[in-house]
């Protein structure tokens, strides 16, 4: 038994609960058994019962033994005085409380118990993998979707800290998280730092011309010291040394990664795909916002390098020719890591709704990811359909699944209650 497993019982009252009795052998009735809280304080909050003639109403506090009561220091802490019921697993001490006790040990099917342990020694893919089968798909409907708002609502935290580092500015905010999903996985964190050192307002300056903003991006990235034979890169490098002393640019302290990774994920491509995308748009995040079709989006997304970079992945050294076009996967990548989560916490932030249905419907209308986890679900018969579903999935893993978090989850909980 643990104490979240025993908050479960409660909270949904998968024990018997007729003719109970407290250890004082008063009779008990269960009008409300309160609402779980989350917050400091007991573990149920706005409960109403009646022992003999007397109707309680307050907070039920819950142990897996009576003497936890003793342990955790709750005698004289305000935030339990009105506590009118202790509900125990085990009862190992009488504490002589001013208040009822109800154990529950007797009370509670041990067929229950014995799946739950199942899901908790369970070593596979996912703890009910063996049982996922026996939920309906009206569901999984349901909880994808609030797996799925939970995900962009810890998304948005990110997003309302760099807004609160840039002074509520938007297009700022848009920029440094556009610029740290251009880096991918690996150069994430260098792109972000290489993004926040170049303020918004120095880049719009420089918008028509694409070699100035090539120039801010891949020297503040620490790609133009070397000594060049090519004519552009030397013009790049000439153009950095003025703009970096004009506007007193500060060195950017990030590696970047090359090794293992595929040649037109090599952050010097993207970065010049990224001065393309500040070149061929205005106000990027308003346009955003205010479209009306994710096919809109995506046309303002499809950019493709300037022709130098057709014939090189690295400045100073040339390959055969491949445009370097954005590409479908990694524009659905930017949508739903960078425009998805930035339109929800618009929406979350401004208080208005239809942004965040908005960027909820976009996830509809793009292509599913396709991974380790998606490919899990998928195998077990757990539909993947697009962005919708393959965010919620990620989601279910990494902060349910993994965490054994079967209690917390709807599918664990339709399970559980199961027979």
């Amino acid at each position: 038994m643990t104490e979240r497993l025993l908050q479960y019982i409660w909270q949904f009252q998968y024990f018997t609960n007729s003719k109970l009795l407290t250890i004082e052998e008063e009779p008990l009735q269960i009008i409300h058994p309160g609402t779980y809280n989350t917050n400091q304080g007991p573990d149920f909050i706005d409960a109403k019962i009646k022992t003999g003639t007397t109707t309680w109403a307050g907070s039920i506090e819950l142990h897996i033994n009576s003497s936890d009561w003793k342990n955790h220091k709750h005698t004289g802490d305000n935030n339990y005085k009105n506590v009118i019921l202790h509900v125990v697993w085990q009862h190992d001490i009488d504490l002589q409380l001013p208040f009822s006790t109800l154990v529950l040990e007797d009370k509670v099917s041990k067929f229950l118990l014995v799946k739950y342990n199942g899901l908790m020694n369970a070593n596979s893919f996912i703890a009910c993998e063996k049982m996922i089968h026996q939920v309906n798909q009206l569901s999984w409907i349901s909880w994808k979707e609030r797996l799925l708002v939970e995900r962009l609502q810890s998304k948005s935290l990110l997003v309302l800290e760099f807004l609160k580092k840039n002074n509520n500015h938007w297009e700022e905010t848009f920029w440094w998280l556009l610029a740290k999903n251009f880096g991918i996985k690996v150069n994430s964190d260098a792109f972000e730092k290489i993004a926040q050192s170049i303020p918004i307002n120095i880049l719009a300056k420089h918008k028509n011309q694409v070699h100035q903003l090539e120039a801010l991006l891949l020297g503040q990235a620490g790609l133009l010291n070397h000594n060049f034979t090519e004519d552009y890169p030397q013009l790049l490098q000439k153009e950095y040394h003025f703009l970096k002393n004009k506007y007193q640019l500060q060195k950017v302290e990030a590696p970047l990664f090359f090794l293992r990774m595929r040649p037109a994920n090599f952050p010097s491509v993207r970065l010049a795909q990224l001065a393309m995308l500040i070149h061929s748009s205005l106000h990027l995040f308003s346009s955003i916002k205010d479209s009306k079709t994710i096919k809109q989006v995506k046309a303002l997304l499809d950019v493709t390098a300037n022709d130098y970079w057709h014939y090189h992945y690295m400045p100073d050294e040339a390959s055969a020719f491949k445009k370097k076009n954005l590409g479908i996967q990694m524009i659905d990548n930017i949508l739903i890591n960078t425009v998805v989560p930035v339109l929800f916490a618009y929406g979350l932030y401004h208080k208005e709704n239809s942004y965040k249905e908005k960027a909820l419907q976009w996830l509809t209308e793009i292509a599913a990811e396709k991974n380790a986890i998606t490919k899990g679900f998928v195998a077990l018969g757990i539909e993947n359909a697009n962005a919708f579903d393959s965010q919620a999935l990620i989601q279910l893993k990494n902060e349910y699944c993994n965490k054994k978090r079967c209690l917390d989850c709807a599918v664990g909980n339709k399970l559980l209650k199961e027979r």
